[in-house]
């Protein structure tokens, strides 16, 4: 079995380990810790396994970037924190189901974690020489990466201020889009069709934005977030999203 297979195979393993630490410390947080450390490891695995050359290093490498500021900032947040609202909220509705329902849930991100381990492998496949689109394809993932992590701060900066107790955080990024964090995560996502143009099927590197919007803004990202966004903020919630856009950063008063 190639390695890249196995390195797909190992995710599930690392999801139910995940599902015993949420059970452990009753925090379901380190969930996404974990899911986003074993996609990074896994990742890079497959990439240098499939690739060859300055292309499979390079890839790699941006990989494993982007898996280290996001794991690193989604640790910071919850060790010694309270659980995140979506993962709480589960476990209301759930109720006595939650742990048998959180266990099959872990098992769909697996799946999830594998399918998005082809853009990368297929961004190290390409056999053509390093050129332009791959120039590009650094730009973007550098500003995805850096625009995540600016997004993440002034989120932190606001919650951090008492006197924005119960306010809906507007601020920087905030005032373009009501999840410039999600936006600039996606956009991670297509740096890898960028990398595997020239790549046998390297259309396929698609799949990995058109998955990851369709998560974000259609299933686990936005909608359940901004549900308890308008449980615990009210009208004042409701008032955001009609002045600003839910995803693509726009200017304020447009909202698609």
């Amino acid at each position: 079995m190639s390695i890249p297979i196995l390195a797909a195979l190992a995710l599930f393993p690392a999801m139910a380990g995940a599902w015993w630490l949420q059970r452990r410390s009753m925090n379901a947080g380190w969930v996404d810790v974990v899911w986003t450390f074993s996609l990074g490891l896994a990742g890079v695995v497959a990439v240098l396994a499939t690739g060859e050359g300055a292309r499979a290093w390079l890839v790699a490498a941006l990989v494993a970037a982007w898996a280290l500021r996001l794991g690193l900032y989604i640790l910071g947040r919850t060790r010694g924190g309270p659980e995140d609202a979506r993962y709480n909220h589960f476990r209301r509705e759930w109720g006595a189901a939650f742990q048998q329902r959180m266990f099959g849930f872990l098992m769909i991100q697996a799946a999830a974690a594998a399918l998005l381990m082809l853009p990368m492998v297929l961004a190290a496949a390409s056999p053509r020489p390093l050129g332009w689109p791959d120039a590009l394809a650094v730009l973007v993932l550098v500003v995805a990466v850096v625009g995540e992590g600016v997004a993440d701060a002034q989120l932190g900066r606001f919650r951090a201020n008492p006197a924005n107790h119960g306010k809906v955080c507007d601020a920087g990024l905030w005032a373009w889009s009501r999840h410039p964090n999600y936006f600039f995560e996606w956009l991670h996502w297509l740096a890898y069709p960028l990398f595997a143009l020239g790549a046998d099927y390297g259309w396929l590197a698609l799949l990995g934005p058109a998955f990851m919007y369709w998560l974000l803004v259609h299933v686990s990202g936005i909608p359940p977030l901004e549900a308890q966004m308008l449980r615990s903020r009210g009208e004042a919630y409701a008032a955001y999203q009609r002045r600003v856009s839910a995803f693509l950063p726009l200017p304020s008063g447009t909202t698609p």
